[in-house]
């Protein structure tokens, strides 16, 4: 269908009643309402704010990863940030994305936030600067950026029933400052509501904040969004000001609020303001960009965005100590790689922030890219659940990587043969699958899924296995039960929250010998297993993770007699997306388990050691007097290992500033938070207690420069 370009005033006065209300909230996960009486089109919009995932969760189309927000915010550079956001427009383009759900600018209060490391600073000033930066290049093309979450989201636990009692001073100095500096800036079309409630109100129904100050005091007159599932009301969010509700179908708009409005709690010019600001940003998408309707995704892979995402990871490393000049590497001497971080690639964090990227590269990857004589050893295992084993499987008899996903709506056999009708099958190399977004028209209500792969280890060993799910799911190995997740189930972090802990079995695999991986999962509402202040997304998921088991002393010291036998130690530790995702808060501040023992032995063997930090927010650091060598590297995007070597060996000059302060005062702080993320009713603090305000005054004045507002 071709669209006319749209008079909205007189699209309002044509709409009935119903057309108004339908237009209020979503369609599926990912789309607005269309009105084809009226050729009203539906926009896309997609997540988030490191890369346009497109419309899926499960199996995505590939996209481009940047940086995490830490990481960005580390580059203080306004340039990069304006290219970086005119990248994300490209991409958005390519996914048919008309509104980009980024970027994130919740001041990071504290360093135990599960999502900090999706924001910029903990500074108010340089988050709400590079926000500004961030719209302007991504609204060069007509997309729409989306401003979140709205406000005082710092903190991820029961975060749909906190309350977040703040100060009007410091709500205004400290929480909302980035969003108004940004509204100055760039004009974002789209702000996004946070789940929380802030002084006894839930942000989408908080007239103080969506009225009073968006839009009467700040002149502010895009949309305003909820996240998703977090609309709490009908009347009280539509008087409030949240003009649409994500995702559909709707739970609060719909028939309810037809009621609303022909009882007068809802006054239909109040709708109308409503609707108004959606179709204006309807308008907008179809005539401002190249972007169809329901547009198919595709792949934006190239030489020039790779160049880009590769400055960007090595401009964000910060160099936090390099006492005894042990950097730039030398890459004609001998180089030892070790640690739990060295061999994967920790780009992204986790939940709304991740992505299926086009490629990764890990820290081993690109040292050894650059280097001559290049040893490695992990020294230990740094994951939380069992690392994902999907690239290690192949499929039966094709014997392409990954393994087969078959989709039923009959639950498994007890015994004898599957005769069940297959309604779709998918080859995978992901098994961490979340069903979120998952559509087949011939769905019921209660389904089942399988997967299928062929697991064939180099070494004889035992292996351990690990089974999360949002449902139920039991894993077999050559038919024999390794792991039921089915009964006792416990509630854990995976699935933002919604799934279980991983429950885990282990087996002895014989080198060389092909083992048959089989799981029967059934979707969410096969289990009972319910979990109270969390986004209940539905459908369900599970996560398949498997790895030759470690014996820990002897991986510590072929860790230890490597390290004494190089001239030159690159040690990867820090944290992944299983640690900091959104959905949950950080229990403290540690590195894994284990990581800390493993820096000391190596350090104590070999002075010549970079430590070298993946990890979206501060970590504690015990050794930090006895390493002379210290780099912070954060989730670096796609070219993570490449931005990484660049910086060990001197091709790209270490120029980055943290973005949060640490020092002696977040000993304090954290005893404070710990104790914040165990509440749900939170204080928080007054502005001058933020310790970044300490130094700011002096220090980012004189970067003053490379901050322009221009």
């Amino acid at each position: 269908m071709r669209y006319a370009r749209m008079d909205v005033e007189a699209l309002i006065q044509q709409l009935t009643l119903e057309e108004k209300v339908q237009l209020t909230a979503g369609v599926g996960w990912w789309h607005t309402a269309a009105i084809e009486r009226l050729s009203i089109p539906p926009i896309r919009l997609s997540d988030g704010p490191n890369g346009v995932r497109g419309t899926h969760f499960f199996d995505s189309t590939p996209s481009s990863c940047l940086p995490c927000g830490t990481a960005l915010g580390s580059t203080w550079n306004t340039d990069l940030i304006h290219r970086l956001g005119r990248l994300l427009s490209d991409e958005a383009h390519a996914k048919g994305a008309h509104v980009l759900l980024g970027p994130t600018v919740n001041i990071q209060r504290g360093p135990l936030g599960g999502r900090g490391f999706e924001s910029f600073s903990e500074d108010p000033i340089l988050s709400g600067i590079l926000a500004g930066h961030y719209v302007h290049g991504v609204q060069k093309n007509g997309v729409s950026a989306t401003m979140k979450h709205f406000a005082c989201n710092d903190m991820e636990s029961a975060r749909m029933a906190v309350d977040v009692q703040v100060t009007e001073r410091a709500l205004r100095e400290v929480y909302l400052l980035p969003f108004m500096i940004a509204v100055e800036m760039a004009s974002p079309r789209v702000f996004m509501t946070a789940y929380n409630k802030v002084n006894g109100t839930h942000a989408p129904d908080n007239h103080h904040l969506l009225q009073d100050i968006l839009r009467d005091e700040w002149k502010w007159d895009g949309l305003v969004v909820s996240d998703w599932f977090g609309t709490y009301s009908t009347t009280e969010a539509i008087n409030a000001g949240q003009d649409l509700e994500m995702p559909g179908p709707t739970r609060w708009r719909g028939e309810t609020l037809v009621h609303a409005v022909t009882s007068n709690k809802v006054k239909r010019s109040t709708l109308d303001e409503r609707v108004r600001n959606i179709l204006k940003l309807v308008k907008h998408s179809i005539e401002n960009t190249s972007i169809p309707p329901n547009a198919p995704e595709t792949q934006l892979q190239s030489e020039e965005n790779t160049r880009l995402l590769r400055e960007a990871a090595a401009e964000s490393v910060v160099l936090l100590k390099n006492d005894k000049g042990v950097l730039p590497l030398d890459p004609a001497k001998t180089v030892a790689v070790i640690g739990p971080n060295a061999d994967i690639s920790t780009y992204c964090g986790g939940g709304s922030a991740s992505l299926r990227a086009y490629h990764t590269v890990s820290p081993l990857e690109g040292i050894r890219d650059i280097a001559k004589d290049v040893s490695f050893t992990k020294g230990l295992y740094g994951h939380r659940s069992l690392p994902q084993i999907g690239k290690l499987l192949k499929t039966v008899g094709e014997q392409r990587q990954g393994f087969t996903l078959r989709i039923y709506n009959d639950p498994p056999p007890s015994s004898g043969p599957d005769t069940r009708k297959v309604l779709e099958t998918r080859i995978l190399d992901d098994s961490n699958i979340w069903f979120v977004d998952y559509e087949h028209p011939a769905l019921e209500q209660i389904w089942y899924a399988d997967i299928e792969g062929v697991l064939t280890p180099e070494k004889t060993g035992e292996w351990d296995f690990g089974l999360c799910v949002h449902g139920t799911g039991e894993l077999f190995i050559d038919g024999e039960l390794v792991v039921s997740n089915v009964v006792d189930q416990k509630p854990g972090s995976s699935f933002l929250g919604c799934g279980t802990v991983e429950k885990t079995g282990s087996r002895m695999l014989e080198g060389g010998k092909s083992y048959n991986v089989v799981v029967r999962w059934g979707c969410d509402k096969t289990s009972d297993l319910k979990v109270s202040g969390v986004v209940d997304f539905g459908q369900g998921g599970m996560r398949l993770g498997g790895c030759p088991r470690l014996e820990p002393r002897q991986a510590l010291q072929e860790a230890v007699d490597l390290a004494k036998s190089v001239d030159q130690v690159v040690l990867c530790v820090g944290t992944s997306g299983e640690w900091e995702s959104e959905g949950q808060d950080r229990a403290n501040m540690s590195l894994p388990p284990g990581s800390d023992d493993l820096i000391s032995a190596v350090l104590q063997v070999n002075p010549n050691t970079v430590v070298l930090i993946q990890s979206g927010t501060p970590v504690s650091m015990p050794w930090v007097d006895q390493a002379s060598t210290i780099a912070q590297a954060w989730f670096g995007g796609n070219e993570a290992g490449n931005g990484i070597a660049d910086v060990l060996f001197g091709a790209m000059n270490p120029v980055s500033h943290l973005q949060s302060s640490r020092s002696a005062l977040l000993t304090v702080l954290v005893r404070q938070t710990a104790n914040h993320h165990a509440k749900t009713r939170v204080r928080q603090p007054q502005c001058l207690e933020l310790p970044i305000r300490r130094w700011t005054r002096s220090v980012q004045r004189r970067r003053a420069c490379r901050l322009s507002l221009v």
